[in-house]
């Protein structure tokens, strides 16, 4: 143990600190972040309906190339990361992040076949609230009557969600809200997996490329085995899928990770709540998807929910943790 704090010390000491950023910049990278990861849904039905397929293996198609130009575009890190000591739990943890972050984008991305785009960024964006949870069950972590509250009114409000979304604009909304669902257990994981991954030493770029990597190397051979192609699609497709890496991906997840240096991780955490708003109100102007009432009541009580379980306990990584960003 104390070799491992020495270790994760000596790399954190070896690195300058740079200098504090104004408080309008790092507002502005952090509204950058949201906006550009609500970008995520629409393209991906873009994608879909330039490609005329979706389901699983069209899904997984977009996941696997998404993640899999991500992960070139980190190419240039793989040196650095190659200086920089790496513990093997800490590197075991990567790596298991890596795995709920390539089922997150399998499951959440096929999720948009099924159900509206209002639907399943509300539900996949739940997760701060599972986080408390699995927080609780795998850290021992106390649950307050804040996250309690706030789950019991964002269950009402996901049943609300069901209810709503049987509507035309859903082909089969039970399958398309439980994989939106599915999407966020996975995604808490990979929270909670590279918060330990980076407590126990690695900086966040060398997390990053690993779990981007890792994640997207698991997903590249799932298509083959739905008898999916990755070639035969039209030009625009292609766009699509590399505007999904540059804005979402890159830009939005790099965001959200630089901004977590200088804010607290709750609050950016909150800010990402806003992302089925901006995501739904997308979704109307390119496709005029009206989600209805109960959806939208539904999604308000989601997200008012999470944001009284958030704000009611610390379960958050904590400025302490290295950083190479």
């Amino acid at each position: 143990m104390n070799e491992h704090r020495f270790e994760s010390t000596h790399v954190w000491m070896s690195q300058p600190a740079p200098s504090q950023p104004s408080p309008s910049l790092i507002m502005a990278v952090l509204v950058i972040g949201v906006l550009a990861v609500s970008t995520a849904a629409v393209l991906i039905r873009l994608a879909m309906d330039s490609a005329q397929a979706e389901g699983v293996s069209f899904s997984l198609v977009l996941a696997a190339l998404r993640l899999g130009l991500a992960a070139v575009a980190l190419v240039p890190l793989w040196g650095r990361m190659a200086k920089s000591p790496v513990s093997r739990r800490s590197l075991g943890l990567a790596l298991a992040a890596a795995a709920c972050l390539a089922f997150h984008f399998a499951t959440w991305t096929t999720s948009l076949s099924y159900t509206s785009i209002a639907a399943s960024t509300t539900l996949v964006t739940t997760n701060p609230l599972w986080i408390a949870l699995f927080s609780r069950l795998w850290l021992g972590e106390k649950l307050t009557r804040s996250t309690l509250l706030g789950g019991s009114i964002a269950l009402l409000g996901s049943l609300g969600i069901g209810w709503g979304s049987t509507h035309s604009l859903a082909s089969h909304p039970v399958l398309g809200n439980t994989l939106a669902l599915i999407g966020a257990w996975c995604v808490s994981g990979y929270f909670l997996l590279g918060r330990e991954a980076q407590r126990a030493g690695m900086g966040i770029k060398v997390y990053v490329t690993i779990a981007y990597t890792g994640a997207a190397l698991l997903l590249i051979p799932l298509p083959l085995l739905w008898g999916a192609t990755y070639t035969g699609f039209p030009p625009l497709v292609y766009l699509y899928i590399g505007l999904l890496a540059l804005i979402p991906q890159l830009i939005g997840h790099t965001s959200l990770n630089w901004a977590t240096r200088w804010l607290s991780p709750t609050l950016v955490s909150l800010a990402v709540l806003f992302e089925p708003v901006a995501a739904s109100w997308l979704a109307y102007l390119w496709f005029g998807e009206n989600p209805g009432g109960s959806v939208i009541g539904g999604g308000a009580l989601v997200l008012t929910g999470v944001a009284i379980a958030v704000c009611g306990g610390h379960y958050f990584p904590d400025r302490s943790t290295p950083s190479d960003l």
